[in-house]
């Protein structure tokens, strides 16, 4: 009750999780065919699958040591073609399982910290090296088992973490976590490439607070259907629309009141915006 609808007309239309349901979460992802939501987190089995209707269809990633199993999840996605691709900083890997949690593909070589990841329509997927400070496009054939390519595509960056794919356009959206200087605790960066990794946007926390009323820590991104780019911000607890990458940034908060503290972001097929807030462990789904 207390996710009130937000300005832009969104309303909390369902609240999955709960603390002892999710542990920590640190990802969330939506399957653009099923609907399915996959979640990332710290409990005995790593990933909850959700139905569209709330209810959880299925527990597995279980936490230890053998070649499939999940040491440390750090975000997830889901491929067009139904597989459920985890970062996993506890070996420094990359996982990928079909929707029955029967381990797949796992790719170990060449990463520092492989952190945020987000799936193309092609059903590639789109990572970045939190340590590296770069930008991976990993491409297989999940169903075989196969990798095809995992091809370092930007370099350069500062501790990117949350990344996003534009379904329609391509372009990227990457959340890169800045040193902090003195006493200061450190701040975020959002830059936009286009689809052929060509730099269109980039603003810092700094630059945000010369335009925006707060300052805006970052720590997820999505793009909604129309091209648009979508955070959380942790300060100020809202979901903040920054507007196309041609136009960015812009500012409208979407949704402002009902959260602790949101990490995880995506929208559905259907268009309803899935917030992960890792305050009270729980998904909140918004529609409009």
């Amino acid at each position: 009750g207390a996710a009130a609808a937000a300005p832009a007309g969104l309303g909390l239309r369902l609240c999955l999780g709960g603390w002892g349901s999710l542990v920590n979460p640190t990802g969330v992802a939506a399957c653009p065919e099923s609907g399915r939501l996959a979640v990332a987190h710290d409990g005995e089995k790593r990933i909850h699958v959700f139905g569209p209707s709330g209810v959880c269809l299925r527990r597995f990633g279980v936490r230890g040591d053998a070649g499939n199993d999940i040491k440390y999840p750090l975000d997830v996605t889901v491929t067009s073609d139904g597989h459920v691709v985890v970062t996993d900083g506890g070996d420094c890997s990359v996982k990928a399982f079909d929707f029955e949690g029967r381990g797949v593909l796992a790719v170990r070589e060449g990463f520092c910290l492989p952190w945020g990841l987000d799936a193309t329509p092609e059903s590639d997927v789109i990572l970045t090296d939190s340590e590296a400070g770069a930008l991976y496009r990993l491409a297989a054939d999940f169903r075989r088992g196969e990798l095809k390519k995992c091809q370092m595509i930007r370099s350069r960056l500062v501790s990117p973490r949350a990344v996003a794919v534009c379904p329609t356009s391509g372009a990227v959206a990457v959340i890169e976590h800045l040193k902090a200087l003195g006493a200061s605790k450190g701040s975020t960066r959002v830059t936009i490439f286009s689809a052929k990794m060509d730099l269109i946007g980039q603003m810092d926390s700094f630059g945000l607070n010369l335009v925006f009323p707060s300052r805006i820590h970052a720590t997820a991104v999505a793009f909604d259907k129309e091209g648009r780019v979508i955070v959380t911000d942790v300060c100020s607890q809202a979901v903040i629309c920054l507007g196309k990458p041609e136009e960015f940034p812009t500012f409208n908060p979407l949704i402002s009141h009902g959260l602790s503290y949101p990490v995880g972001l995506t929208y559905t097929a259907n268009n309803s915006l899935v917030v992960l807030d890792s305050g009270d462990h729980s998904i909140k789904v918004y529609s409009s």
